[in-house]
């Protein structure tokens, strides 16, 4: 939990022996507020936050009980928002997925570029100019189109209900051998686009999917246990702002089966484009009744090797990912692969009848 638990409200699910529940935190004291709106999508739909029946102090819950803290809200992601995640998303392109050529690769992209990218505001006169120098030196990308112009990359990240939560296993496919965490931000915004949240996400990415071709991101991103939440949401109040969130600093390490350790550090000062633009572009002219979520994207993009000089960084088997923010606290998952992580059984459909059963749904 982060260090002002206390004073902050948290919304979070468990897995009771009834089925998935939605828990509220107010005053370090936790309450289920199941009766109150059965699902979380609900719960924030109807802004049912002070209601619910004590469950006890926070030590009350065991951490093994958290599921992912959303349910029914589309999972969606902004990519490409950092400057550095920009340069790293067109060197694996130009490296057609291909982890070999990605450090010369880098260093003539890098040198091209040099530090302009990271001063520039998208959609700008500006980038607009720098757009039309590397197309003519031949370095234009997709990927520099939506870090630098004027219309985001929203996609959707995973399935309704298949996120796992803390202590979860969280998977990569078993056949990428070019692929790493990507700690970030999550906004929660209700059914009218509204940021009423915010938690820890990993959008798991598979890097030599998407440098073969963008039009396998889907491929690279929607896969059995690919994406984390957690540990809870934080609401917004008088203490904790979107402010709050432009300031915020998120840490990652990564302990590895082999004494291998890797750390890195993402801030959101450093975001190309405004948590609320973001908003507003993945709500476009969308309706989302359930809500959504909305990964921010990452600065981190591991380039230390691993193993073999100019191998750079991917995952093995029993990785300790560990994502951290002060005021967010810490969200734990140990790496496996999508084919060997638990399968994703429980749907809309299940949850619906599991619901219906315990006499929640009116």
């Amino acid at each position: 939990m982060p260090h002002d638990w206390r004073t902050g409200r948290f919304i979070g699910r468990i897995a009771s022996e009834s089925g998935p529940t939605p828990i509220m935190i107010r005053d370090g004291v936790v309450f289920d507020v199941s009766h109150v709106a059965p699902t979380v999508s609900a719960l924030i739909e109807a802004r049912a936050f002070d209601g619910g029946e004590r469950i006890g102090d926070l030590d009350a819950i065991d951490t093994a009980q958290l599921l992912s803290p959303i349910d029914l809200q589309c999972v969606k992601a902004a990519g490409v928002t950092f400057a550095v995640s920009a340069l790293e998303r067109v060197i694996e392109e130009r490296a057609r997925g291909d982890h070999h050529r990605a450090v010369e690769v880098r260093g003539r992209i890098e040198e091209a570029l040099g530090g302009n990218i990271r001063a520039v505001v998208p959609g700008s006169h500006e980038a607009a100019a720098l757009k039309d120098v590397l197309i003519a030196d031949g370095l234009w990308s997709q990927y520099l189109e939506v870090a630098i112009g004027p219309d985001a990359e929203i996609f959707t990240k995973s399935p309704v209900l298949s996120t796992v939560g803390l202590n979860a296993p969280i998977g990569v496919r078993s056949d990428s051998t070019w692929n790493n965490p990507e700690p970030e931000i999550v906004l929660v915004a209700d059914a009218h686009g509204k940021a009423v949240g915010v938690t820890l996400g990993n959008d798991v990415n598979l890097r030599d999917f998407e440098g073969r071709s963008a039009l396998l991101l889907g491929k690279a991103k929607d896969n059995n246990a690919s994406c984390s939440l957690g540990p809870l949401i934080r609401l917004f109040d008088d203490g904790f702002s979107m402010d709050d969130v432009r300031q915020a600093d998120v840490a990652l390490t990564i302990h590895g089966t082999d004494d291998y350790v890797l750390e890195g550090a993402s801030n959101m000062r450093e975001i190309s484009r405004d948590p609320e633009d973001l908003l507003a572009q993945a709500m476009s002219e969308h309706h989302y009744p359930d809500g959504f979520v909305l990964f921010c994207g990452t600065l981190f993009a591991p380039t230390q090797d691993r193993d073999e000089p100019g191998r750079g960084f991917t995952h093995k088997p029993g990785d300790v990912v560990t994502i951290a923010s002060e005021r967010l606290g810490t969200l734990i998952n140990t790496v496996t692969t999508s084919r060997d992580a638990p399968a994703w059984s429980f749907g809309v459909g299940a949850l619906m009848r599991n619901l219906a059963a315990r006499g929640l749904l009116k």
